[in-house]
C-alpha cells in the first residue's frame, strides 16, 4: 500500500514523480506552515486547540466539554509522539516508501490511525463514539482516518482526524466537506483493530510475566 500512496495521496497538487520542481516546492513549504486553514481542512496550534474543542463540543448538546478536550489532546499528541519515534519526513508518500524499504517503522495511513483509535479507546468516553472511516477501499490511494461523532450520531455527521496527510500534524475537517476524500464508515474494521490491539497487549504483559518469573 505504501509505493501506491506515493502517487496520489501524498501529493495534495497531483503532482507525479517526475515532476520535480512541484515537488521541491511542496517539500519546502509544508501545508501547516501556510495557516491554519486549506480549503475545508484545519490544522490546530496546539493540543488544546479551540477551535476543534468547539467543534467536537457542537456535534451534539450531549458531547462532556471535557471529553472533547481529551480527544483533541489525544489526537494532536499522538501526531506529536508518533511524528519522532517514526522519524516522520515529508511528503507522507515518501514516508510510507521509507517504511516498505524497512527504513522506519511506521508512518503508514492505516497504522496512524490505528494507533489513534487505540488510544482514542483508552479515554472510555461516554458522550463520544469513535469511527473508522475509509476513502478510495481497495484501491491504490485508500487512506483510513478516524472519526469522531456525539454518541448514537450518524457517521456523516463527523468530524475527521487525520495525523497522517500532513506528515503527524493533525489534520481535521467535516466528514462530508473533506476536499480530497470521500468518506465511508468500516465498523467491522474498527472492531477487529482494537480486539488486535488487546490480544497484542495482552500477549506482551504475559511474556514480561513470564520472564520475570524466569529470572
Amino acid at each position: 500500500m505504501g509505493y501506491k500512496m506515493f502517487f496520489h495521496r501524498s501529493l495534495p497538487l497531483g503532482v507525479s514523480m517526475f515532476a520535480l520542481v512541484p515537488v521541491l516546492v511542496l517539500a519546502l513549504s509544508p501545508p501547516w506552515e501556510s495557516g491554519r486553514r486549506r480549503g475545508e481542512l484545519f490544522v490546530p496550534t496546539s493540543a488544546d486547540d479551540a477551535a476543534l474543542r468547539r467543534r467536537i463540543v457542537a456535534l451534539s448538546p450531549s458531547v462532556s466539554p471535557d471529553e472533547a478536550r481529551r480527544v483533541v489532546y489525544t489526537a494532536y499528541m499522538t501526531g506529536v509522539e508518533l511524528r519522532r519515534q517514526w522519524r516522520v519526513v515529508w511528503l507522507p508518500g515518501v514516508q510510507n516508501l521509507l517504511v516498505n524499504i524497512g527504513a522506519r517503522k511506521g508512518g503508514l495511513c492505516f497504522q496512524w490511525a490505528t494507533e489513534l483509535l487505540v488510544r482514542l479507546d483508552a479515554l472510555k468516553l461516554q458522550t463520544i463514539e469513535l469511527h473508522w472511516a475509509e476513502s478510495f477501499v481497495h484501491t491504490g490511494a485508500e487512506h483510513n482516518v478516524i472519526v469522531v461523532t456525539a454518541r448514537g450520531q450518524p457517521f456523516e455527521q463527523g468530524i475527521l482526524l487525520d495525523n497522517w496527510r500532513y506528515s503527524g500534524h493533525l489534520v481535521w475537517t467535516q466528514v462530508a466537506m473533506d476536499p480530497e476524500y470521500h468518506w465511508k464508515e468500516n465498523k467491522s474494521e474498527a472492531v477487529r483493530r482494537l480486539e488486535r490491539a488487546r490480544e497484542m497487549a495482552s500477549k506482551r504483559v504475559g511474556e514480561h510475566q513470564n520472564k520475570g518469573t524466569s529470572n
